[in-house]
């Protein structure tokens, strides 16, 4: 006769175990101590066997019932419901071995020692802060297009392009080296080529390896051409704006005593402010004494009148060796963006706010051109002494300059 909810309810302990049958094998087995679990006893290959369904209260009728029914059901396939769950649980334990996280970590750390230290922090960082919180668990296996994608776009979304990108490429290397050692059997970041917004650095070359960034800062330093240009060159990853805005600029928007560089951005018509660091101010200063007489900051070469040629610069890091495929103009940009979010850690809307991006208040409102004002001077000023530190030699080491909070 079949089990009611009362009757399990209120069944009350013995001296020995008992059992009460539900029916079909299904039991439950009332120990001495007033535990209760399921049961399902069945005969398999000649033997007698039983499996265990749930303890009860947290495995109630209806769930024992629904477990005890798929087990009559493997049974009838002619599977053991015991080893079926053994192979299960072994299977679970084997997927869970193979996460991504696991993999990834693996991958790293095979390939760590050939990076540049401060190349392999970025990466293992990259993936800690912005990939293993959501696949991390995920059998590496069983990771979708469209698992990678929310990732991705989740990187993407707040602003950090380049970054994404970055994200991307790396969980592509994970997963070609879990299909190198057969822990899956395709590359799924193929399918997103064309999913992400391009980067900056697709179609304007950018320098974005802190090793990479000091040579070209120490080139800047040496450059033996005019002396306007060699200023621009040396204040362009400084104040990292538009290289039509940096060469058109004019001294009339710098104030030298605050430190502050007002404009209105070419691109949106709107009024931007740049924090002076102390180094941008000591180039400018020096460069006012042949410059300061006239109308722009940077005037062309042929005459005062004018600003710099669109070229100057450009051609100019030419010159140096910089190739066109390795650093453009606008790539200081990608370069100040990459780095302050990758490796100093700098938060994103502070550094949206300095590239003069259209950047919004929780309630949806644009900022005004005053937001955040005492934090990007401080941020700036960092930016100017972590370059100060490339060009030195200095190590590379993340949380060096601390936060902008």
């Amino acid at each position: 006769m079949a089990l009611t909810e009362l009757q399990v309810l209120k069944v009350k302990p013995q001296a020995k175990p008992c059992k009460l049958s539900d029916g079909g094998g299904l039991f439950l087995l009332v120990a001495a101590t007033g535990g209760k679990l399921w049961k399902y006893s069945y005969r398999f290959g000649g033997k007698q066997k039983t499996l265990a369904l749930g303890k009860y209260p947290d495995t109630g009728l209806k769930d024992a019932r629904e477990k005890h029914a798929n087990a009559r059901k493997l049974l009838a396939q002619g599977i053991d419901p015991s080893e079926n769950r053994k192979a299960e649980k072994a299977a679970g334990v084997d997927r869970a071995a193979n996460s991504f996280e696991v993999i990834a970590r693996e991958w790293y750390s095979k390939n760590a020692t050939s990076w540049n230290e401060s190349h392999g922090v970025r990466i293992i960082r990259r993936f800690e802060r912005d990939i293993f919180p959501w696949i991390g668990g995920k059998p590496i296996a069983d990771l979708t297009a469209p698992d990678l994608l929310s990732v991705v776009r989740r990187i993407e979304s707040r602003g950090a392009v380049e970054t994404a990108h970055r994200g991307l490429q790396n969980c592509g290397q994970v997963l070609r080296y879990a299909v190198a050692t057969g822990r899956a059997l395709r590359d799924v970041s193929v399918d997103l080529r064309d999913a992400l917004t391009p980067a900056i650095g697709k179609n304007l070359a950018a320098v974005t390896e802190p090793a990479q960034v000091a040579p070209m800062l120490r080139a800047f330093d040496g450059y033996e051409g005019s002396f306007v240009v060699k200023c621009a060159l040396r204040l362009a990853p400084l104040v990292f704006v538009r290289p039509g805005e940096l060469r058109r600029a004019e001294w009339a928007d710098i104030d030298l005593d605050n430190a502050e560089w007002r404009y209105l951005v070419t691109k949106t018509k709107t009024p931007h402010i740049v924090p002076l660091s102390r180094q941008a101010v000591e180039i400018l200063i020096e460069l006012k004494a042949l410059t300061g007489d006239g109308q722009y900051v940077f005037p062309g070469a042929r005459s005062n009148g004018r600003p710099m040629s669109d070229n100057a610069i450009l051609a100019a890091m030419r010159r140096m060796g910089i190739a066109k495929d390795e650093m453009s103009g606008h790539g200081f940009r990608a370069m100040t963006r990459t780095i302050m979010d990758e490796v100093l850690n700098i938060r994103v809307d502070l550094i949206e706010h300095q590239l003069a991006h259209a950047v919004k208040d929780p309630n949806g409102r644009a900022y005004n051109r005053t937001a955040h004002l005492p934090e990007r001077k401080k941020m700036m000023q960092l930016w100017a002494d972590y370059l100060d530190s490339l060009k030195a030699g200095g190590k590379v080491v993340t949380g060096k300059f601390g936060k902008v909070t």
